[in-house]
């Protein structure tokens, strides 16, 4: 059995020395070590010979396994090596010659075009970056900033709670993060939060129940209204240009007083009234004011000697405002023919 033994492993090294193919070793794996293979039939017939011998063959079978499998591991990957440098060279593309079809190329989706021009704008103002979450509590988003139990911004047809007593809601404007920052940091502060804001708005043409907002806070010693219409004034020439038409009127905010609602001249009917500002000629843009005595008390921060401006911009507002996009919703729908036009 033994001259069996070496006359099988010298067939096996050499058909596996002189296969030309991957596919070629496995066969031969299978055709000598599989569980029918020619190696395992041998120490199959092992029982048939006399007990003193089955050591030492057993032992040569052994042997001579562990030969074939290593041949077989060695020429496999040699021919791997070889396998693959064929292909790179049969498969060789010259990525630098021009193609038959003009190459589309993605660009900045409009909204976060004006996001990042919003944000630069304020950074160079030497404002910062503040970020919160966007399920919050109630405390954060009503209670600190002066929006008393039954305000009807607080109602569950405004606003989405995330639980039946009230107390976890999606934030419904980035204030929330202003009261985070002025719990956490003590004045001079200067922050925007940009971010995702949710109500129960009825979808139109510029109102969507998910939009984005932008906030800013000022607290410091001395902040006045005017340093406010000034910081907004070159906020809107910075994106809309130097002959951008503004106006501030009086409003009634419960977390700044005084208060003001910002509009700019309708960019579709130029002032004289249209579908997308309602006949107004005017598109209301932001909301506005001096934070109010309480909520800086409330934040840890005397009244008596800071004060502070706050304001929240709808970014989908500035974006239409922007390029003159008369309907929200053409923002939200992915229409490659429309969104290419900004590229």
């Amino acid at each position: 059995m033994s001259e069996n033994i070496a006359n099988l492993k010298n067939l096996a090294l050499a058909e596996i020395n002189a296969a030309n193919a991957t596919a070629e070793i496995e066969s031969l794996r299978i055709k000598y070590l599989g569980r029918k293979g020619e190696l395992t039939v041998m120490l199959k017939q092992m029982g048939a010979i006399p007990a003193e011998e089955r050591p030492a063959m057993g032992a040569m079978i052994n042997i001579t396994r562990e030969e074939i499998e290593n041949t077989l591991a060695k020429q496999r990957e040699s021919l791997s090596a070889e396998e693959f440098n064929m292909r790179l060279a049969s498969e060789y593309v010259d990525v630098t010659i021009p193609t038959s079809k003009a190459q589309r190329f993605g660009n900045r989706h409009p909204l976060y075009q004006v996001w990042d021009d919003t944000v630069e704008i304020f950074l160079n103002m030497g404002f910062t970056m503040a970020e919160g979450p966007e399920v919050e509590l109630s405390e954060y988003c009503f209670d600190k900033l002066n929006t008393l139990p039954g305000h009807p911004a607080r109602d569950r047809r405004d606003t989405f709670y995330l639980d039946e007593d009230g107390f976890v809601c999606m934030r419904t404007q980035t204030s929330s993060v202003q009261i985070r920052t002025m719990e956490a940091k003590r004045p001079p502060i200067r922050i925007i939060s940009p971010g995702r804001v949710y109500r129960k708005d009825e979808i139109d043409a510029t109102h969507s129940p998910i939009f984005h907002q932008v906030e800013g806070l000022v607290i410091d010693k001395g902040v006045t209204m005017g340093q406010l219409k000034w910081t907004l004034n070159e906020l809107m020439r910075g994106l809309y240009g130097a002959d951008v038409r503004t106006r501030f009127r009086p409003h009634n905010f419960p977390y700044t007083e005084p208060s003001c609602e910002v509009d700019v001249q309708c960019f579709e009917c130029g002032g004289k009234g249209c579908r997308v500002c309602k006949d107004e000629g005017w598109i209301e843009l932001l909301g506005a004011g001096m934070v109010h005595p309480k909520v800086l008390a409330g934040c840890g921060i005397d009244p008596e000697a800071y004060s502070g401006f706050a304001f929240g911009i709808g970014i989908e507002r500035l974006t239409m405002r922007r390029f003159k996009i008369p309907d929200m919703r053409l923002l939200y729908e992915n229409d490659f023919r429309f969104l290419r036009q900004f590229n």
